[in-house]
């Protein structure tokens, strides 16, 4: 019984953590204004939820596959940044942020871009 208890929270968990990073998805993908003055951080080679908890909630962010297998991002924690728009330190304007990523474990291309 405790282990069907266990497997049942641990269920509830991962949905509501499947939910969130969702959501986190949508309401990045909806906003096009970037907070004033906000310069752009060093996001390669991080994970791709590290992109959502570091720029401001506001901004504009695109996800892409750059892997080739035009793959849909659904899980954030399953992906790490292998390029990204605009440059380290550059002001990010209206347009938001652009990230190209892999599944981690994966080698990023060599000519990765968004």
């Amino acid at each position: 019984m405790t282990g069907r208890v266990l497997t049942t929270a641990v269920r509830r968990r991962v949905a509501t953590v499947t939910a969130g990073a969702a959501l986190a998805l949508t309401v990045s993908a909806g906003a096009a204004v970037a907070a004033d003055g906000e310069r752009m951080p060093e996001l390669r080679g991080r994970g791709l939820m590290h992109v959502f908890s570091t720029v401001d909630y506001r901004t504009r962010v695109d996800v892409k596959d750059v892997s080739g297998q035009k793959r849909h991002v659904l899980w954030p924690m399953s992906w790490k940044v292998c390029s990204q728009y605009p440059a380290v330190g550059r002001p990010i304007g209206d347009e938001g942020v652009r990230v190209g990523v892999v599944k981690n474990g994966e080698k990023c291309p060599k000519a990765a871009t968004v």
